[in-house]
């Protein structure tokens, strides 16, 4: 959230800085105004440093690296998955755009930090090896075993899994969509759930499969087809080197970075911006 914050209040001070006239009165009260100064003096000592930061960031990385939006848009939907209503919550509050450059920012520095992460063959056969392509499930939550075996028979009869989902299941936001779960890959259910997930074929239905939630049947509805070793390579590349990076790493290679740009602070009250915490 705090990054989210920061990334609104970068947008304030560069658009209150581009005013010509710090004196203008942003605020009248009966107990005296509120000008531009005031208020960029007071966002630059609550959030300056970090600002200033995320801004020289940008600007250096962006000479080097380059984020597509495809890549924005991919990260986002990682974002969505990992945080729901907080991320929408987020956008409500600061607005899609400074979201996306917060993404756009956290990509260059990522890309920086790979920059000097090598990857073997024997690491990429290993995660190839062990990649297990998304699939997309429905389910039907129950509290007991009696009733997800009663369920199932009535599946078996040729009832329809999604009209049932909204009779039976527990889990209400799935089962207002007929028990679907849309997409997901490896570590995103509980491990039980994902087990028997990926044992069955498309248009399978599972016996009841019990999970610390209750009891499930899941009907598996697509699966995607695993890609060549070579069509994987370069996605498989990023993955393996994203997983060696660590904030010192990040941060070690940041600061050289800097220190080739030769990054000069001016304002003597942010000078420290740059300095790791």
């Amino acid at each position: 959230m705090k990054k989210w914050t920061v990334a609104m209040s970068a947008a304030a001070m560069l658009a209150l800085s581009a005013c010509n006239n710090g004196s203008d009165v942003v605020v009248e009260t009966k107990a005296g105004n509120i000008t531009k100064d005031e208020l960029y003096n007071e966002m630059k000592e609550r959030f300056g440093k970090d600002v200033l930061r995320d801004l020289v960031h940008e600007k250096v990385l962006s000479k080097k690296f380059k984020v597509t939006d495809k890549e924005i848009d991919k990260e986002i939907e990682n974002l969505k998955e990992m945080y729901g209503v907080q991320y929408d919550l987020a956008v409500q509050q600061n607005g899609e755009e400074a979201i996306r450059n917060m993404v756009k920012l956290d990509l260059l520095r990522q890309k920086a930090a790979m920059e000097d992460i090598k990857v073997s063959d024997e690491e990429l056969k290993k995660y190839y090896n062990e990649y297990k392509p998304k699939v997309k499930a429905s389910h039907i939550l129950v509290d007991d075993e009696k009733t997800a075996k009663e369920i199932k028979a009535k599946l078996e009869k040729g009832e329809d899994f999604a009209k049932l989902a909204k009779e039976y299941s527990k889990d209400t936001g799935s089962a207002q969509n007929g028990g679907d779960l849309g997409w997901f890959g490896p570590g995103k259910m509980v491990e039980e759930f994902e087990k028997a997930a990926y044992a069955l074929k498309v248009g399978e239905v599972s016996d009841p499969v019990k999970t610390q939630f209750g009891y499930h049947i899941i009907k598996v509805t697509d699966k995607e087809e695993k890609k060549s070793f070579d069509e994987m390579k370069e996605e498989m590349e990023y993955e393996v080197k994203k997983s060696k990076l660590d904030a010192s790493k990040v941060q070690s290679k940041l600061d050289k970075l800097m220190k080739e740009a030769n990054v000069d602070i001016k304002d003597k009250s942010l000078k420290d911006a740059l300095k790791s915490e």
